[in-house]
């Protein structure tokens, strides 16, 4: 008898998450297990993706939920009085105000969620695998029926700003918390200690035969340019530090480095983005491509591949990278130290302009670094750790 597993994500839009949770699947033997994807909003990118095997469902609960948890608190009670749910009113501002004064967002989530329906079905082992995000690690410990639960943590919690009490108390209901890497687990632990006895650490899968099959597509990556090509792959977002990314290019640009640099991902960071970048007058040179469901065919063929996050958990990207021997260049985020030796097989730098300029400024001036870097890479190919569930 197959064993069941539930897995819940907000959707399946273009991001690292989803493209790591689409890697581990592909390590899960259908034999053995039944598997549901449980999404917040069945949608994005990569819900084609999803293997015909597993069974996709849509939380038909959380349209109800958005708006409350999305918008002000006033504009919901003035929703719930232009709707005549008069009866929720008073309800709603108490908990509030109580869960705001003692700090307590599961007071909160306990009122909002009180209707939402709990999951018919009983699980072998249920994921919350996109944490932490609250709405879905609550509706895992709270909702649905598993011999085992497990959060599935993929952020740096010390840059993700989570309510202390609110996940003290849903961590408290799984049996274990998978993080992504031990500096990651750290980070948890110091945030909040009764977690340290679940903690495991399962890096990102990263299906190495798949990408370097996938880089393979014939594109069309702006031909006529004969100067260097840097690529960044993320979501744009404050976070990705795509703005230092503007800020530094347009310092090369001005010492007369012949490069560019392009940027694939979207988000709504875009306008501001483009604001930035007409304001230093690189229009022509730094551009953004927008998602693509397969960017490896870009990232093969760029010069160079840096990352300007300011904070992630693992960084997949860096690790796809890595797949494809590019020459790396990446700020000094938690997880970054666990893929990259700085100076053999990539550069770690400070997380400001003038540390990711000089990086990139000894590449471009050097070719045998990034050759070197390159052969490294492509001599020390890293297996991938599967993940073994315990059902």
């Amino acid at each position: 008898m197959k064993k069941k597993i539930l897995f819940m994500l907000s959707s399946m839009n273009i991001g690292g998450v989803e493209k790591s949770f689409l890697s581990l699947l592909s390590t899960i033997e259908k034999e053995k297990y039944e598997i549901t994807l449980l999404l917040l909003e069945k949608k994005g990118e990569f819900l084609s993706f999803v293997p015909d095997w597993v069974t996709v469902k849509e939380a038909s609960w959380f349209i109800t939920i958005k708006p409350v948890i999305l918008q002000s608190p006033y504009k919901t009670v003035c929703e719930y009085f232009i709707n005549w749910n008069l009866h929720r009113i008073p309800g709603f501002i108490i908990t509030y105000f109580i869960s705001e004064k003692l700090d307590d967002r599961y007071l909160y989530y306990e009122h909002v969620m009180k209707n939402v329906p709990p999951e018919s079905t009983k699980y072998d082992l249920a994921i919350a695998y996109q944490g932490p995000t609250d709405i879905i690690d609550f509706y895992i410990s709270n909702k649905v029926q598993a011999a085992k639960k497990i959060s599935w943590i993929h952020f740096d919690v010390s840059k993700h700003q989570i309510n202390k009490k609110l996940y003290k108390k849903l961590y408290g209901k799984f049996h274990d918390l998978v993080v992504v890497s031990d500096e990651a687990r750290q980070q948890l632990v110091q945030l909040i200690p009764s977690a340290e006895g679940k903690t495991r650490i399962v890096p990102n899968i990263i299906n190495d035969e798949l990408i370097i099959e996938m880089s393979k597509e014939a594109i069309i990556f702006d031909p006529k340019y004969k100067g260097l090509k840097i690529l960044t792959v993320g979501r744009l977002s404050e976070e990705k530090g795509q703005d230092l990314a503007v800020r530094v290019l347009s310092k090369l640009r001005e010492n007369g480095f012949n490069v560019r640099w392009y940027c694939i991902g979207e988000g709504k960071y875009r306008e501001k983005l483009e604001s930035l970048i007409k304001e230093f007058g690189i229009e022509e040179n730094f551009i953004l491509l927008g998602s693509k469901t397969n960017p490896y065919p870009y990232m093969a063929q760029a010069d160079i591949y840096v990352q300007t996050s300011r904070h992630e958990g693992y960084c997949l990207t860096l690790a796809e990278a890595k797949c494809l021997d590019k020459p790396i260049v990446t700020t000094n985020f938690i997880g970054a130290f666990e893929q990259i030796i700085d100076g053999e097989n990539g550069y770690i730098v400070d997380l400001n302009e003038d540390e990711i300029y000089s990086a990139i400024k000894l590449f471009i001036e050097n070719k045998e670094i990034r050759d070197n870097l390159s052969k490294v890479l492509s001599k020390k190919k890293q297996k991938r750790e599967q993940p073994q569930f315990s059902v």
